[in-house]
């Protein structure tokens, strides 16, 4: 019972928010509440240091812009500049996904230099030292997005641990021309006996159909052909699951008085929840950042989150890459995938940073001067 709990989990939730209700996505949903839980450090911070707090709603509006147009334009050149190239409007429809995290960090980098030359008082690096400590927060709530969205999985385990993300044959299997209610992907506890270790692990799809139309001779000869289709031929089924072309689909059917219930018995490929592991990386650095500012304050020396940051947060992601499937083909050929060649000099610029900043060494410590009234 215990080794069921803990090994591998299907995943598929719906990336709606509230289902039957697609415009709210927990996507942009945790998108969204990254930068308002943002927002609100950057205002302790700013009142902490003795900065007007109101210039954060200013500050807000560079680092939204500079993240959905960088991280846009950074997938766009840095992954599939032909397919968009060829057709520049579909660089617009940032719904249908492509984003970079390397593209928004450079454009974030750009666009708070614009802040800060048009702010009086804020250095270049004082800014971007105390915004990076809510980057990490939010790219944290991005990657859980990512995983709410079933996207940018890892590479198999080849063990019975990880996830199969079902969510996307879910959808290909409701647009069979068969009337259906429902159809949930889940791990089959009965089926436990079947695990051999190697990451090919059983997987079960109930499809709920009603009955308008059709008797169960016709329903059989549509799962046995379209059902098994959607498992063999279509593109996601084929990445995530193993179902044999050339065998019969397994399969009960039962008939459940107003609707059938049928349970197609397949099997899926575990796979690492990298989406999770880049989270907790990114939260943990979030936390060590923020607790190393509560201490020091306008004491630490400029450039020095900065540099922490980068080689902390793309030193992570250089090291996640390992375990991630490549975005587009021409990755597999070569050693480092994109993301890891674009991690690289921003980890060295990391280094390069936190050098200068320990020659520079603590700022003195400011006393608080000011008297308590009589």
């Amino acid at each position: 019972m215990i080794n069921h709990i803990l090994n591998y989990v299907v995943w598929s939730p719906n990336p709606a928010v509230f289902p039957g209700f697609e415009r709210l996505r927990w996507y942009s949903l945790l998108f969204a509440l990254g930068f308002i839980i943002s927002q609100q450090f950057m205002v302790y911070i700013f009142k902490k240091e003795g900065q007007n707090p109101q210039l954060v709603d200013k500050l807000t509006i560079y680092m939204v812009l500079a993240t959905i147009i960088g991280a846009r334009l950074g997938h766009v050149f840095f992954y599939e500049p032909e397919k968009y190239l060829s057709n520049p409007l579909d660089i617009l429809k940032v719904w249908e996904g492509g984003l970079a995290s390397h593209g928004a960090a450079i454009a974030i980098l750009f666009a708070l230099f614009m802040y800060a030359k048009k702010t009086p008082g804020q250095s270049y690096l004082w800014v971007v030292d105390r915004i990076v400590i809510v980057v990490a927060m939010t790219g944290a709530l991005i990657r859980m997005g990512n995983l709410m969205n079933s996207e940018i999985g890892g590479k198999p385990t080849d063990s019975d641990f990880g996830f199969v993300f079902a969510r996307d044959t879910e959808e290909a299997l409701e647009t069979l021309r068969i009337p259906l209610i429902d159809v949930k992907a889940y791990k089959p506890a009965e089926r436990q006996s079947e695990l051999v270790g190697n990451g090919i692990v059983p997987v079960n799809f109930d499809i709920k159909i009603a009955k308008g139309g059709f008797d169960e001779d016709v329903l059989r000869k549509a799962i046995e052909t379209d059902v098994k289709y959607v498992l063999t031929r279509f593109r996601s089924s084929q990445k995530y699951l193993t179902e044999d072309p050339s065998t019969a689909l397994s399969y009960d059917l039962i008939d459940r008085g107003d609707h059938y219930l049928a349970t197609i018995k397949t099997y899926g490929v575990s796979r690492y929840p990298t989406q999770i592991y880049e989270s907790i990386s990114y939260l943990l650095i979030f936390i060590i950042l923020f607790l190393i500012w509560n201490k020091y304050k306008e004491r630490l020396p400029d450039g020095l989150f900065l540099g922490l940051f980068l080689i902390s947060v793309f030193g992570m992601r250089f090291v996640w890459e390992f375990l991630k499937e490549n975005q587009v083909d021409f990755e597999e050929g070569l050693q480092f995938n994109m993301g890891q060649t674009l991690s690289i000099p921003l980890v060295i610029g990391g280094i390069v940073l936190i050098f200068l900043a320990a020659k520079k060494g603590l700022k003195p410590k400011i006393e608080n001067n000011h008297g308590t009234g009589s």
